[in-house]
């Protein structure tokens, strides 16, 4: 029976303190592992949401107020935080070229 080896995953939540939280797998299916899939597929298509709602916000003809744009920028922030945060961790996840 090989031998697999660790990986680290970046989690899409934080950890105590606000700190970034990791998992250290051997690259099977894990409970934590499926659980982290499923938050990443709903932050994306919360961001998918946000971003669809924003539109006619930031539209050249909207009269929106300065704290409804900020509101509305605070949502979209916080939205592309969370993808960003999954392709870091996607991204790492895939392996090198081999020369």
């Amino acid at each position: 029976m090989g031998e697999r080896s660790a990986h680290v995953r970046l989690l899409p939540w934080s950890g105590p303190e606000g700190k970034r939280a990791h998992l250290i797998t051997d690259g099977t299916a894990s409970m934590l592992s499926l659980l982290a899939d499923k938050i990443e597929r709903q932050q994306i298509e919360t961001a998918s949401v946000i971003v669809e709602l924003a539109r006619p916000m930031v539209a050249p003809e909207a009269k929106l107020t300065t704290d409804e744009l900020r509101w509305i920028a605070g949502r979209l922030i916080e939205s592309l935080t969370d993808v960003l945060n999954i392709a870091e961790s996607r991204g790492e996840r895939i392996p090198e070229y081999e020369e």
